[in-house]
């Protein structure tokens, strides 16, 4: 049996990159996921190789921002397998200029998919947890649920060219440690993970090549100048950027039974790079 066996997790943005890897390394702990992404396809695409191995999943497409979104989330989560355990709050992407260039609608969009979502998502499984919760108290059992939020070193640390995006990642952090205060009560434990330079579709993209994302019909410039990347990893000690399964690690080992007691912090997956 896995460490998560039986528990009902719910991850955002979990189609591709760290997402994936992330409901992919919950399911082989045993735990039955809610898997959303913004598009259709690579969600179901993850459900597949979940209950291909043998695991429990279900899908929820659509962008973390749409009216009821949250609502239908938990929703699914509490239809499919009757309750909330486990909440990864890891959806979101960059939308990059320095401060005069930057438009309302930029700072807005990386407002409301990085800090608004997981706000959403968060005040409406409360009454599902807190009704567990009483329930669980009348049966003398104690249950510990586990919040994990995805913060980044530019939350931390600021970055240029990314006022909206650092301001929302260190909004994340005080949601983090306010939450991890306020559902104490319940036995949640409540931790955030800031990740440096991972390796995903968004930073091995070459800036010089025009590449893009979709984002509800936005296309976004994506990438990492080849120089930039360079100075990135020269600047990180363990000499490398990280990988999809180790940033998901980090954020896994947050929902084992061995970090209980572990709450309100913000843990750096950066190979020793902080800004």
């Amino acid at each position: 049996m896995g460490k998560l066996e039986g528990k009902s997790a719910l991850v955002t943005g979990a189609g591709r990159g760290i997402g994936r890897s992330i409901a992919l390394k919950l399911a082989e702990e045993g735990a039955r996921v809610v898997v959303n992404d913004l598009d259709e396809e690579p969600a179901h695409d993850v459900v597949g190789e979940i209950v291909a191995s043998g695991g429990q999943a279900v899908p929820v497409a659509g962008s973390v921002t749409a009216e009821g979104f949250a609502d239908r989330f938990v929703g699914t989560a509490v239809e499919s397998f009757g309750g909330i355990d486990i909440i990864i709050n890891n959806a979101g992407y960059t939308w990059d200029a320095v401060i005069q260039k930057m438009t309302d609608e930029q700072w807005h969009a990386i407002m409301d998919v990085h800090l608004k979502a997981p706000f959403d998502i968060l005040r409406a499984a409360q009454p599902v947890i807190s009704a567990a919760v009483k329930r669980e108290k009348a049966d003398g059992r104690v249950v510990h649920r586990k919040v994990v939020n995805i913060s980044s070193l530019s939350g931390v640390f600021g970055n240029v060219g990314q006022a909206n995006y650092s301001s929302a990642k260190a909004g994340v952090v005080g949601l983090t440690k306010a939450m991890a205060k306020e559902w104490g009560r319940y036995n949640v434990n409540v931790n955030c993970v800031a990740f440096g330079v991972i390796r995903t579709r968004l930073t091995e993209a070459s800036a010089a090549e025009g590449a893009s994302i979709n984002v509800e019909g936005r296309e976004i410039r994506v990438g990492v100048s080849p120089q930039m990347l360079e100075t990135l990893k020269a600047a990180v000690p363990l000499g490398r950027p990280g990988t999809v399964e180790e940033a998901a690690g980090s954020v896994v080992m947050l929902t084992y039974p061995e970090a209980d007691y572990v709450s309100g912090q913000v843990i750096v997956t950066g190979g020793g790079f902080e800004g």
